[in-house]
């Protein structure tokens, strides 16, 4: 079964409930949206393959470690993804952005595919799906089969808000992907929206309501 992360750092948890808050501007919601997320990328990509190389120093030659091969893919879920892209991309400038854009059905809560561009070489990169709300895993599954069917193999998925709902069924539907979390919190309500939660990421992030 998948590893799922939830993560207590203080830091986390106090920009955590900044998001929450409805009176926090569009502006800071983007930036703290980064700031977690850089956080939360520290901690999960602890596993990344490390080469020596030689180098020299202004005093010596010296080994020392650095990436191996081919890095990471970040597949942000379009379009509230797109805000968490930046974070990652900060601490990993060479990895390459995929897209994949689903929307969800309002009365049946069913995920919708519109779009999906990988990197050619997706099945050689470390995949890290992001997705700032993991609610009824809908969105997030349909997303990773898509992947899977182009041959990407080594998944993670990071989100912001996850209701249990969400976590159990995307664990049972990929138990080979981890998911790493911001915050569990405590069900869906009736409309499929994560309580307590935090509203509409996307439209938070864009300023689009």
């Amino acid at each position: 079964m998948s590893k799922v992360v939830i993560f207590d750092h203080p830091l986390i948890q106090h920009k955590t409930t900044i998001l929450r808050k409805k009176t926090t501007p569009n502006k800071e919601f983007r930036e703290i949206v980064e700031e977690i997320t850089m956080l939360m990328c520290y901690e999960s990509l602890r596993d990344l393959p490390l080469e020596e190389v030689e180098i020299e120093t202004p005093l010596t030659k010296t080994k020392q470690k650095m990436l191996r091969g081919k890095k990471l893919a970040v597949v942000p879920i379009l379009r509230a993804g797109l805000g968490m892209v930046s974070g990652i991309q900060k601490l990993i400038p060479s990895a390459k952005i995929g897209h994949i854009g689903m929307y969800r059905d309002e009365e049946t809560l069913m995920p919708h595919e519109y779009y999906c561009k990988l990197p050619a070489d997706i099945a050689n990169r470390l995949i890290v799906v992001v997705d700032p709300m993991l609610a009824t895993g809908g969105s997030a599954i349909d997303a990773i089969t898509q992947i899977k069917s182009y041959g990407g193999k080594n998944i993670k998925f990071l989100c912001l808000i996850a209701a249990p709902e969400g976590t159990e069924a995307l664990s049972k539907a990929h138990p080979d992907v981890d998911i790493y979390c911001a915050n569990l919190d405590e069900c869906l309500n009736e409309n499929g929206y994560i309580l307590p939660g935090l509203g509409d990421a996307g439209d938070r992030i864009f300023g689009t309501k």
